[in-house]
C-alpha cells in the first residue's frame, strides 16, 4: 500500500494502490469475486485483500457481501465510477509514454527561412509523408534571427536555414551546398553567360532581400569578395519573387540560390540566369538542433534520409563527418 499526500493539518494519509483499484473495478464490474479475480489475473484470496484495503484505507465501504452474491453499497456505486476513470487515465499516460518513446511519433515543430521554404518543402513533406507517417510535423517560416531565438527558447524543434550560425548550443548537420546564379533582365550583357567572373558583380546594379534575410547578407559577402565595399543597393524587396520582378522590369540584376531558380523565374520570358567561374559563390543549408536535444538521435537520421532526397535537386549533397 503506498503511503503519501498530506492533509492540510500536516497529518499524512495513506492512498490506495492502482492494484487495490483494479481489483475493486473488478468486482464493481462482475458482482463476483471468482469472476472477478479470473479477469484481472489475480487469485481470489489476494483479491479479496486488495478490496478489504482499499475500504480501510478509504474509510468507506465499498461491497456489501451475502452468501450468494455480491452488492455494490452507495458509497461503493459513487466510487467505482471515479476507481474506473483513474485506471483508464493511468492507461492513457502508460500509452502516451509508449507513443513518445517511439521515434518519429508525435510533434516536430520545424522552423524554415522564406528563402529556402518553397523549394525544399515539397521534398521534406514527401519524405515525412512517405517515410514517417506518425509524424506530426508543423512548419513554421520565419527569417534566421527568430528561428534561432524559437530553437533555444524551446518553441522550436529543428531549424532548416542557411549556415553557419556560430550560435552556442546549436548544433548544424548539414545537408547541401548550392550555388548562387546570376538573374539578369532580357537583353542584359550578361544574360544566359556561363563562366562568369564574380569579379563583375563590384559594378553591377544588384536588387537584394530586405534586411533580417540571411540571403541578403550572403550576397552582400559575395560583393565584398568582388570587391565591392559600398552598399549595392537602393531597391529591396520582401521576397524572392518580387525581388525576380524587379529585375525583369529592368531596375538591376540579383543572385538566387539554385533550387529557387526554376520556380522564381521559370515564369518569365523577361529574365535570364547565368552562371559563375567556379568555384561559385554558393551557400550551405543544415538542419540546426539544440545541443543535448533528447530526439537528437531522430534528428541525425532525418538529415540522412533527406541528404538522399534532395539529391534530385541542383545541389552538392554535404555527407556527414566520418561518413
Amino acid at each position: 500500500m503506498t503511503v503519501s499526500s498530506s492533509a492540510g493539518n500536516g497529518v499524512r494519509r495513506r492512498q490506495p494502490s492502482l492494484a487495490q483499484l483494479r481489483a475493486f473495478t473488478a468486482v464493481a464490474e462482475h458482482l463476483h469475486f471468482r469472476d472477478a479475480a479470473a479477469a484481472i489475473g489475480m487469485s481470489q484470496p489476494a483479491l479479496s485483500g486488495a478490496v478489504a484495503a482499499l475500504e480501510e484505507t478509504l474509510g468507506v465501504t465499498l461491497l456489501e457481501r451475502t452468501t450468494r452474491k455480491v452488492l455494490l453499497s452507495p458509497a461503493g456505486e459513487r466510487l467505482a465510477v471515479r476507481a474506473r476513470a483513474v485506471l483508464d487515465e493511468v492507461a492513457a499516460l502508460l500509452e502516451e509514454a509508449e507513443a513518445v518513446r517511439a521515434p518519429f511519433t508525435g510533434v516536430l515543430r520545424l522552423g524554415v527561412i522564406p528563402t529556402a521554404a518553397p523549394y525544399l518543402l515539397p521534398t521534406v513533406l514527401r519524405l515525412v509523408h512517405e517515410r514517417y507517417p506518425a509524424l506530426d510535423l508543423q512548419v513554421h517560416e520565419e527569417q534566421t534571427a527568430p528561428l534561432v531565438d524559437g530553437l533555444t527558447t524551446g518553441r522550436l524543434d529543428l531549424l532548416l536555414l542557411a549556415v553557419p550560425l556560430g550560435v552556442p548550443g546549436v548544433v548544424e548537420l548539414p545537408l547541401f551546398d548550392e550555388d548562387f546564379v546570376l538573374v539578369t533582365p532580357l537583353g542584359h550583357p550578361l544574360a544566359g553567360h556561363q563562366d562568369i567572373p564574380r569579379e563583375v558583380l563590384a559594378g553591377l546594379d544588384l536588387l537584394l532581400l530586405d534586411e533580417g534575410h540571411c540571403l541578403r547578407d550572403q550576397a552582400l559577402d559575395v560583393c565584398r569578395e568582388a570587391g565591392r565595399a559600398d552598399a549595392p543597393v537602393t531597391t529591396t524587396a520582401a521576397g524572392l519573387s518580387t525581388l525576380v520582378q524587379l529585375v525583369a522590369g529592368g531596375l538591376g540584376v540579383t543572385l538566387l540560390p539554385r533550387t529557387a531558380v526554376t520556380v522564381e523565374t521559370g515564369r518569365n520570358d523577361l529574365l535570364r540566369t547565368g552562371t559563375f567561374t567556379a568555384p561559385a559563390p554558393a551557400r550551405r543549408i543544415a538542419l540546426a538542433l539544440r545541443t543535448g536535444a533528447a530526439r537528437a538521435a531522430e534528428y541525425r537520421e532525418l538529415a540522412g534520409a533527406l541528404r538522399e532526397a534532395l539529391r534530385a535537386l541542383p545541389v552538392r549533397v554535404v555527407e556527414p563527418a566520418g561518413a
